[in-house]
């Protein structure tokens, strides 16, 4: 060992001391740390005051907060409500929107009350109109309590609603009206009713309106999109262009030279040019939106075309090539790959076609399309259509992969024409839960009961193929119906809007909203095929844990 570590042994007590007088003397050497002592003791106690200081504002915002100010009431849901009117008329109009702002989607609908008694803050006579009128009401999706109601028109309407207006509340919407007779043109405050303006509309006497509203960009500059409105005068088609802003015309009237129907869409290429498409027999007629405006008001519009449609598009005629075997019957866009493309639905074909060279991508032959297809997810992510052909025992619902064609499932359903259309919503999964309507048939029955009026609503997953749920029966007429997601998560709902079989006789009408969760914990399991293992009472709990989601 070295010799000093055997002195450290030998003289512990001695080393420790050297040891001290040696950092006594670092400390004499440095005696101007000394004098700084008293200054860092008041620093530290500065900063004990502002920890303790700022404990304290802490704890007393959180008590304003807690206890003071009041948190914002969430709004009580009721799973079910119901409105209904003893002699009315009501229409095929529904809408959805958070008017009131508790975060709940509210329920828009039309209709004509014949009933003398009742009670609204304005008549029909307050709007220039003849008793009984055609009335625009909002009620609200927790609990079905009436929002606002005010006349719309003279009998019947279309409706646009969610118009973004300069003028409007401060979230700038708009609902358009457009009365089907009576001269109508009205805009009103989306979350209060109030009239924004109010304007006679300037069609010929004998035109037929035909649906729906199209809202077009903003071609006056005046901050709001614009109105397209298109009629059917002596089988030709016209158009009409209106501000968004203030309701007048602009422009005059013009002619698209064509025949056509109801079905027509507003549709943006890929270049970003804006094209009004309508069916035209088993062709597809479009203009640009530029080139109308440009013809009406003589002036140049900052707009553009597109020239791969424009060499596409008959220069005289305005017509594309034909794509189907029959008469076009509905007109829809579809989410496509780097745009959005065009199904193209007659009678008896369903046909895509690509939204940039308008060439067909497949075509699908199903007899007696009945209805106007609609989209959601059979696969994750993956878009499907749903395609329904046929009527009564015969009626088949399929559904179609959108980029192929192909066939994903299809389901063996008796139903009549008037049914109502079927809805989707997304869930969690980035799948969607479908709802079908259908002829009632009790369980154990082994074929339809001719006269049995009742309707039965079902709903499918595609995490379960092998079954459906009845959800409800209706013996009522449905004049329409939606599936709406009316608060973010779980809260999905069915609205049905009942009344008379006849459209224009009044009758007993009913709007009601049906929570769909309930309605999954006591449905009907339909088991479609053999092998499915689980309970009934594990489906219905296993479907009614599903969450959903916007699409937006």
């Amino acid at each position: 060992m070295d010799s000093k570590d055997i002195e450290a042994e030998i003289h512990p007590l001695k080393n420790e001391d050297g040891k001290l007088q040696e950092n006594l003397g670092n400390q004499l050497k440095k005696g101007g740390n000394l004098k700084s002592a008293p200054s860092q003791s008041r620093l530290s106690r500065c900063r004990t005051v502002a920890l303790f200081l700022s404990l304290f504002i802490c704890l007393l915002v959180v008590f304003v907060i807690s206890f003071i100010i009041p948190c914002p009431e969430r709004p009580v849901l009721e799973s079910m409500w119901r409105n209904n009117y003893n002699s009315a008329v009501i229409y095929d109009f529904l809408a959805t929107k958070d008017i009131n702002r508790d975060r709940v989607q509210d329920v828009l609908f039309l209709y004509k009350n014949t009933n003398s008694s009742s009670n609204v803050s304005q008549s029909c006579a307050d709007e220039g109109f003849s008793s009984p009128c055609s009335f625009v009401a909002a009620a609200s999706g927790a609990n079905g309590s009436i929002l606002w109601e005010r006349p719309a028109a003279q009998d019947g309407a279309l409706v646009l609603c969610d118009v973004p207006h300069p003028r409007a509340s401060a979230a700038s919407s708009a609902c358009i009206l457009v009365g089907r007779s009576g001269g109508s043109f009205v805009a009103v405050d989306l979350f209060t009713g109030e009239t924004l303006w109010n304007h006679p509309n300037t069609f010929r006497r004998n035109a037929t309106i035909l649906s729906p509203l199209l809202q077009v960009p903003d071609l006056d500059a005046d901050g709001a999109p614009d109105l397209l409105v298109l009629t059917q005068e002596d089988e030709e088609v016209n158009s009409y262009i209106y501000s968004g802003s203030t309701g007048h015309q602009i422009g005059h009237q013009e002619s698209l030279g064509v025949g056509g129907t109801s079905g027509s869409l507003l549709y943006a290429t890929r270049a970003g040019a804006h094209y009004v498409l309508l069916p035209c027999a088993s062709s597809l007629c479009g203009h640009s939106v530029k080139g109308l405006y440009e013809r009406v008001t003589g002036r140049d519009s900052p707009l553009s075309r597109d020239p791969g449609w424009e060499d596409v598009l008959n220069a005289t005629n305005r017509r594309l090539l034909a794509h189907s075997s029959g008469a076009i019957r509905y007109l829809m866009d579809v989410p496509g790959k780097g745009g959005e493309d065009l199904l193209l639905v007659s009678a008896d074909t369903c046909v895509l076609l690509g939204g940039q060279e308008l060439a067909p991508r497949w075509t699908f032959s199903a007899p007696q399309v009945l209805r106007k297809p609609i989209l959601g997810h059979y696969k994750p992510d993956t878009l499907a259509v749903v395609i329904e052909n046929g009527t009564g025992t015969d009626r088949q619902i399929r559904l179609l992969d959108l980029n192929t064609g192909a066939v994903l499932w299809t389901l063996a359903l008796p139903g009549l024409p008037g049914f109502p259309p079927s809805a989707s919503l997304l869930t969690a999964d980035h799948r969607s839960a479908f709802f079908f309507w259908g002829l009632h048939e009790p369980a154990g029955a082994n074929q339809m009961e001719p006269g049995d009026p009742q309707h039965s609503l079902y709903l499918f997953h595609p995490t379960l193929p092998g079954v459906l749920l009845e959800l409800a029966n209706v013996s009522a007429n449905i004049v329409t119906f939606q599936a709406a997601l009316l608060e973010p998560g779980r809260h999905a709902a069915c609205i049905l809007l009942t009344g008379p079989a006849r459209p224009a006789a009044p009758g007993p009408v009913s709007v009601a909203k049906l929570k769909v969760q309930d309605l999954i914990l006591s449905s009907r399991v339909v088991r479609l095929a053999e092998g499915e293992a689980d309970s009934d009472q594990d489906i219905r709990d296993r479907l009614s844990r599903l969450r959903y989601l916007s699409e937006a």
